[in-house]
């Protein structure tokens, strides 16, 4: 099979010819037709990510969509020719994405939305997860609760938003000025963090008692601007929490701060069928037409695909950015 190898860090790739991988007990190989593409895929690939980083040389790559061609014996719940899509590999001892086969633990897979390319579906798991364990698992959403989400026009964030809706929540989103008709069209209220005090824009839309829930996809200052924007009780999820924070503020208001670290269980194995039943209740909202996601419109391929790690980390994108393998 064709795929592309880092052999050193902040090195561009390079395509070899290597074997299609054998299955292990629990595995599926699968044919993959595209490759989402995150921040965190470059951040390994430049040496950024120590937590994450692959023994070298390694094939990177963390999102996929494809078909399934053989299951180990011990796989009951997919069959050959299934269409599906996961968060697979590209960490660790775990292959990635950038690859034309590829064999993963069936936990971590569901069956693609019937309503989505190979190119969106790929473009879902690793923002999607993310946004669920931080809005699902960590915190309940009530019916009419005010939710902030930091950075709503990123990967992350648009399925955030859009996940909040779902719950039920009142949803407001810090973007910049040029990605408000996003935050909109998405069913939440932008506020232009470049312009708007934190305490103009709590005053404005919770009449300064506080969101009840935020989740920050940015991190930094952007988390620090949560602990002041929180009301007391009020949850924060963050996928951004790996710097040093004060975190006086927000104890001054009794709040509760849950961490995000969505790679967790390709890197350690606990939790992946949570990851493939997630993935199966977003396949349901996907097909309903309540979710969906945002796709820039450049097209890379393995020939380009270091263009496509560069334009994940360099502002450029507008909705994820997708690598087509077939």
């Amino acid at each position: 099979m064709k795929a592309l190898l880092i052999h050193t860090y902040e090195s561009d790739f390079v395509s070899v010819q290597i074997d299609k991988p054998t299955l292990k007990a629990g595995e599926v190989l699968i044919k993959i037709h595209a490759s989402g593409v995150n921040p965190i895929d470059n951040k390994i690939r430049i040496g950024k990510a120590p937590y994450a980083t692959p023994l070298l040389p390694a094939i990177l790559g963390t999102d996929l969509a494809g078909v399934i061609e053989e299951i180990a014996p011990d796989v009951t719940d997919f069959a050959v020719g299934d269409e599906v899509y996961g968060l697979t590999g590209g960490v660790l001892g775990l292959q990635g994405t950038l690859a034309e086969y590829t064999a993963v633990d069936a936990n971590l897979i569901a069956k693609k939305p019937t309503n989505l390319t190979m190119r969106e579906a790929a473009a879902v798991p690793l923002v999607l997860l993310t946004a669920w364990e931080g809005l699902a698992d960590r915190v309940t959403i009530k019916k009419g609760d005010k939710v902030l989400v930091h950075g709503g026009a990123g990967g992350v964030g648009h399925m955030a938003i859009q996940l909040a809706k779902i719950f039920g929540g009142d949803v407001y989103t810090t973007v910049s000025s040029n990605k408000t008709a996003i935050a909109k069209s998405l069913g939440a209220t932008p506020i232009d963090y470049k312009t708007v005090e934190i305490e103009d824009y709590v005053n404005q839309h919770t009449q300064g008692i506080g969101f009840d829930i935020i989740y920050d996809t940015v991190g930094g200052q952007s988390l620090d601007d949560s602990f002041k924007a929180i009301r007391h009780y009020g949850h924060i999820s963050s996928c951004a929490a790996f710097g040093t924070h004060n975190l006086a503020i927000g104890s001054l208001r009794s709040s509760n701060l849950h961490g995000v670290f969505v790679l967790h269980p390709m890197l350690s194995g606990e939790g992946r069928k949570h990851h493939g039943d997630i993935l199966k209740q977003a396949t349901k909202l996907i097909e309903e037409g309540k979710l969906k996601p945002i796709l820039d419109s450049r097209k890379f391929t393995l020939d380009n695909a270091i263009e496509a790690h560069k334009a994940v980390s360099d502002g450029s994108a507008i909705g994820k950015i997708v690598v087509d393998i077939i």
